[in-house]
């Protein structure tokens, strides 16, 4: 993995209520072209998820990041987390930006976000990169929601998202309640085909070989989304699936070369 980091060119935090949500700008402020925004996994913040692809992400465009509710710098409200919630935060804070479409890249949690975004507010998504996201509920795997769900502060002692969490949280003691909303997130309403099939967007969907998505469901996605095809005869679709080798929901972002080349490419 790469080890280089990305410098943001400005920070702060957006009022959206009773959230002071913390976001980052990053890669030169005059680029060309729609800004990119980068929504992390449950758990994880801006640094832990997207550190490693953030340099090569924002060498020629505009990058925006930001920590979801209770999440790095961003402090926690006394509201459950749910992708409705999450992706009306995220709506603030392009319009405090003054930003009115942007590519989005959404990992897990994210990626339900970003789902949000692309089926209830089409106008601000150009493209959309949705990473180890199901659709709906039985498309991950039973086991991933029980062991969420069953997490505890002593369990994950001692690795990067405590001591990040710890280090960052306007509330560094309230790992526990982090981790009981995370064991309650709705994973998404459970969009239809029709909705899915509605997306304006051309989206690529990621997923890892060994992810806590079914390799079926994935494929499910890419069918609703026009893929599947034999494109030498009938051209290559907008949309697009990736799957990752080697690669499970936790480490999905491992493979910084391979998840540059193909996020990129898929962008531009």
């Amino acid at each position: 993995m790469s080890t280089a980091t990305s410098t943001p060119t400005s920070t702060g935090y957006a009022p959206v209520g009773d959230l002071r949500m913390y976001y980052e700008l990053h890669g030169p402020a005059d680029a060309d072209g729609t800004p990119l925004l980068l929504l992390h996994g449950g758990l994880f913040d801006i640094d832990l998820q997207f550190g490693a692809v953030l340099p090569g992400l924002s060498a020629d465009r505009r990058v925006i990041a930001t920590d979801f509710q209770g999440h790095g710098r961003t402090n926690d409200l006394d509201r459950p987390l749910t992708s409705a919630d999450l992706a009306g935060d995220v709506v603030a804070l392009l319009a405090y930006l003054g930003v009115g479409q942007v590519d989005v890249f959404g990992f897990s949690v994210g990626g339900a976000v970003a789902l949000e975004l692309l089926v209830n507010h089409p106008e601000l998504v150009r493209r959309a990169v949705v990473s180890s996201v199901s659709f709906t509920p039985d498309g991950m795997r039973p086991e991933n929601a029980e062991a969420v769900g069953a997490m505890t502060v002593d369990m994950i002692e001692g690795t990067p998202m405590a001591d990040s969490y710890r280090a960052k949280s306007p509330h560094p003691d309230g790992l526990q309640g982090l981790l009981d909303k995370l064991g309650a997130f709705d994973g998404g309403p459970g969009w239809s085909d029709a909705q899915i099939e509605g997306i304006a967007a051309p989206t690529l969907m990621t997923v890892g070989d060994c992810d806590a998505v079914h390799l079926e469901h994935a494929v499910r996605f890419l069918r609703l989304r026009g893929g599947d095809v034999n494109g030498d005869f009938v051209g290559v679709p907008t949309s697009q699936l990736a799957v990752f080798p080697g690669t499970t929901h936790f480490n999905g972002m491992a493979r910084t070369a391979l998840v540059l080349d193909t996020v990129t490419t898929f962008l531009a």
